[in-house]
């Protein structure tokens, strides 16, 4: 019989969990505490939300800023050092721009068409893929270099922005569809070293970022009828079920998570 969730499905795993210090990030550092990790490893460049979300769990907290390639080196280093080897990765550290929220929400109030990438500066566009996409890069390439010799899984957080595109945010969902092509054709190749990779896309989810998000824009409706945000919990369910030995012959998914406003 599988295991399901709550089950033990990471007994004794050692796993890194990028930006888990609050949202779906934290949600999944918990609940593979809850289903048997031995050390979740926790990195968040606000170190101190980690310790306020965590306390005392098994978690090891590191500071890291994923953008910078050396950083994120270090704490794989570090994790290898101590543990020698390294099962689950889960990369949920991201970035969106406020400022273009509300860019778009005052054009919205207005009744005036939303005139942003004319006035997008180069330091929001550098802000969000430094993050989202060199970050990703950053990370899974590390996390590869950690697990060739023994194999294991990572999970990346994608978005299904990189589908469902919001107008005058482009540089967001730019972000995300290259980190989505990045991490398929990353698993295509890393799957022969026992490296299975997939993403999770997830539509809205009440986040610190979904907290910055105007309430103009967070209502949406399916065949008439309003589609509420997911929990980071409902999210970090998903990231599990890739992450665990139920997901084995998954390789290169991206699993939609956005209660069906829209397919692809």
């Amino acid at each position: 019989m599988s295991l399901t969730a709550g089950q033990g499905r990471f007994e004794g795993a050692v796993a890194l969990v990028t930006g888990g210090g609050s949202g779906i990030g934290a949600a999944v550092a918990a609940q593979l505490v809850g289903e048997g990790a031995s050390r979740v490893y926790v990195a968040d460049i606000a170190a101190e939300n980690v310790r306020r979300r965590h306390g005392d769990d098994p978690t090891m907290i590191s500071r890291v800023d994923v953008s910078d390639p050396e950083a994120v080196d270090a704490v794989m280093a570090e994790i290898l050092a101590a543990e020698g080897r390294l099962d689950v990765v889960v990369h949920a550290a991201g970035v969106d721009d406020p400022e273009s929220k509300k860019i778009i929400t005052d054009a919205a109030a207005a009744g005036t068409p939303i005139d942003l990438t004319a006035n997008l500066t180069d330091a929001q566009w550098r802000r969000v893929m430094s993050v989202n996409l060199d970050g990703t890069f950053h990370v899974v390439r590390s996390a590869v270099r950690a697990m060739k010799p023994k194999g294991g899984a990572i999970v990346v957080i994608g978005s299904s922005s990189a589908f469902d595109t919001l107008i005058g945010y482009p540089h967001y969902a730019a972000s995300k569809a290259a980190v989505h092509a990045f991490c398929q054709a990353v698993a295509k190749e890393v799957v022969a070293f026992g490296i299975r990779l997939n993403l999770v896309a997830p539509g809205p989810t009440e986040t610190g970022m979904a907290a910055r998000t105007p309430e103009e824009l967070k209502v949406q409706w399916v065949n008439n009828t309003p589609v509420p945000y997911a929990t980071s919990d409902e999210i970090a369910d998903n990231v599990l079920f890739l992450a665990s030995e139920q997901a084995r012959n998954v390789v290169g998914a991206v699993l939609l998570s956005n209660r069906g406003r829209f397919t692809v």
